[in-house]
């Protein structure tokens, strides 16, 4: 299991750091992958509720959701910045926030449910953080799909597994998130500023 928390845990601080708002759907698709991953290898024994479980966050959020957030940002300028400012403020209270974060997984080393504890707690605080320094909508949506994928990995440290009514409910309001926020970034006004520098006026 440690290899699939490794991943998660990539795809949730490696574009915090290093990328652009447009490659966010990327990522989003490797973290559910990932999560998927550890969702049907979670058990000796797969059960009908279990795949069904790892087949809704492949098709839903590793395939679907990357897709429609790709279509979204499509042509908005604004996708061109980074999910998180670049100076070295942030970067040290990202740093920061990450290392206590894995304090909850101190005993990763012989337990995996403290690895997957850690892995959600930096999922969490990182997706924080961009709300908290990035004031573009674009950006403020990721953050909020990261924290949902965060709080699905969550479940999987439960000792018994939602229902499955429970788990399509979600679904359906992480969809209706995903559509209302696209729809919202897709609608906003372009300033005369963006239109140029869609065409290409402004360098």
């Amino acid at each position: 299991m440690t290899v699939p928390l490794v991943l998660c845990l990539i795809a949730t601080v490696i574009p915090v750091f290093f990328s652009k708002i447009s490659s966010a759907p990327s990522w989003l698709g490797l973290h559910a992958l990932a999560l998927g991953w550890i969702t049907l290898h979670g058990e000796e024994t797969l059960s009908l509720h279990t795949v069904l479980v790892g087949l809704e966050i492949l098709l839903v959020r590793a395939i679907l959701v990357p897709y429609l957030l790709r279509r979204a940002l499509r042509r908005q300028p604004a996708a061109r910045h980074n999910l998180m400012p670049s100076n070295l403020f942030t970067w040290i209270i990202a740093v920061v926030l990450i290392i206590f974060a894995f304090k909850f997984g101190d005993g990763a080393r012989a337990d995996a449910r403290a690895l997957t504890l850690g892995v959600v707690a930096a999922s969490v605080v990182t997706a924080f953080l961009v709300l908290a320094t990035n004031p573009e909508p674009k950006a403020q949506l990721v953050a909020v799909l990261f924290m949902e994928n965060a709080l699905a990995l969550f479940e999987t440290l439960m000792p018994v597994a939602w229902p499955l009514a429970v788990h399509l409910a979600i679904s359906a309001v992480y969809l209706l998130t995903v559509g209302i926020g696209c729809w919202l970034v897709t609608e906003s006004p372009v300033t005369a500023s963006e239109s140029a520098e869609i065409s290409g006026e402004v360098p």
